[in-house]
């Protein structure tokens, strides 16, 4: 996993791009074309920090900022982005993965109610006992999706 543009927010917190980051040099720096959907796409996703959100919900705000591109495209994007080291991709369940613009080491929440997916801070989850990976393996990274649901 790389991370390209590091830097300090007001917070303390990471973020992997400068206030005026520039989608195009990073896609180089990740080894990646600067075509012109990966360009406009790394805008919507990169530009507000960082963020979960599903390919579905990237093509609507696509769609929305009038980016012609398909939901296969958008698909293929968030891998090829995923492989660079550019985005974490978190599996929810079976029928369910978001996109995370974090790729620090960190946890998440999810809200099954609402479906929208948040941040535990890395420091505030300690796992102990992790099994020995299989002969032949090891261990790249460890997720853990916590789900919640309002009191009942």
């Amino acid at each position: 996993m790389a991370v390209f543009f590091t830097r300090e927010t007001a917070d303390g917190a990471k973020d992997a791009r400068p206030p005026q980051f520039d989608v195009r040099d990073m896609l180089k720096t990740a080894g990646l074309r600067p075509t012109r959907q990966r360009v406009a796409l790394g805008d919507l996703l990169f530009a507000r920090g960082d963020r979960h959100i599903s390919a579905e919900g990237l093509h609507e705000e696509a769609v929305g900022a009038r980016v012609p591109v398909s939901l296969a495209t958008v698909y293929n994007t968030l891998h090829q982005f995923t492989e660079a080291g550019l985005l974490r991709e978190i599996a929810v369940d079976g029928t369910k993965t978001y996109f995370d613009t974090n790729t620090d080491d960190h946890h998440h929440f999810f809200d099954e109610t609402s479906g929208t997916v948040t941040d535990i801070p890395g420091d505030s989850l300690h796992l102990s006992r992790i099994p020995e990976a299989p002969t032949g393996m090891e261990i790249s990274r460890v997720d853990v999706v916590v789900r919640v649901r309002p009191l009942r």
